[in-house]
């Protein structure tokens, strides 16, 4: 501005020359179809229930454009319709990459618009299984903190009294000597909410790269998070009818929940 740079906090004034240099338009990104199997839990014309595996991530980014739930979608689904103006998938929510469980994408434009006001209003019903390390010592809950993304790593979300309000309920399933296996009842849809609330309560879930030990847990047999969406209810958008869909634990959860076991039980004999 009139050949310097000025503060943002700087008021214009009348005479002033401003001086813009804009980057170029991006380039638009091709999605491409990939034969990527897909554990399906229901189908029809209007949406695709799936139990997603650990380790893909729910829709592409600007750096990662391959080998994400929307490409393996766009290769099964053949009969997916316009949605926001485009053709693909209409993700209404979604799991962290190493977040394995239920998940359900819209084919089309009414059903997006429908699942995603069940979500915005909180009609939808979400329960997740998780391990945390530690005892838990209430057995029901109620973790009521504010969630904003970390000022210093932009990757991780903190509990900030300033951020966005987030409430998850749980409950405890079964407590072993050095961990304990919980159901989460995340009311509100905060990224990381589940992760980023039990660490807050003192329990980071085992295998959690960004909140708990990471890596340190393969020795339990947690290579990734312990955190499987169980189940999911919603209402269908044509029909009405509500609609729960449960997926199995997968066999990486379950082998950490019986080494946990194994390891009590060694200690009691001890």
């Amino acid at each position: 501005m009139n050949n310097s740079l000025k503060k943002p906090s700087y008021k214009l004034k009348l005479g002033d020359i401003i001086f813009l240099n804009l980057p170029e338009a991006p380039q638009p990104v091709e999605i491409l179809p990939e034969n990527i199997p897909l554990k399906i839990l229901y189908e029809d014309k209007d949406i695709i229930v799936i139990n997603k595996d650990p380790g893909i991530i729910t829709h592409p980014t600007p750096s990662i454009t391959s080998g994400t739930l929307v490409n393996a979608i766009m290769y099964h689904c053949k009969d997916l319709q316009g949605i926001s103006g485009e053709l693909r998938p209409g993700i209404v929510h979604r799991l962290d990459k190493d977040t394995s469980g239920v998940i359900v994408v819209a084919k089309n434009d009414i059903a997006h618009q429908s699942l995603s006001q069940q979500f915005k209003d909180r009609v939808t019903e979400k329960v997740y299984a998780a391990i945390v390390h530690g005892m838990v010592k209430k057995d029901y809950g109620t973790i009521e903190v504010a969630l904003a993304r970390n000022p210093v790593v932009r990757t991780k979300m903190a509990t900030l009294e300033w951020g966005k309000h987030a409430l998850t309920y749980y409950r405890v399933l079964r407590r072993f000597s050095i961990g304990t296996l919980v159901l989460a009842f995340p009311k509100t849809g905060r990224t990381h909410q589940i992760r980023v609330h039990m660490k807050y309560l003192g329990h980071p879930l085992f295998g959690d790269e960004l909140y708990g030990k990471g890596k340190k847990d393969s020795i339990y047999g947690a290579k990734r998070q312990m955190l499987h969406a169980l189940k999911l209810s919603f209402f269908h958008p044509s029909t009405g009818r509500k609609m729960t869909f449960v997926a199995p634990l997968p066999d990486d959860f379950k082998k950490v929940l019986c080494n946990l076991a194994e390891i009590e039980k060694r200690q009691n004999k001890g």
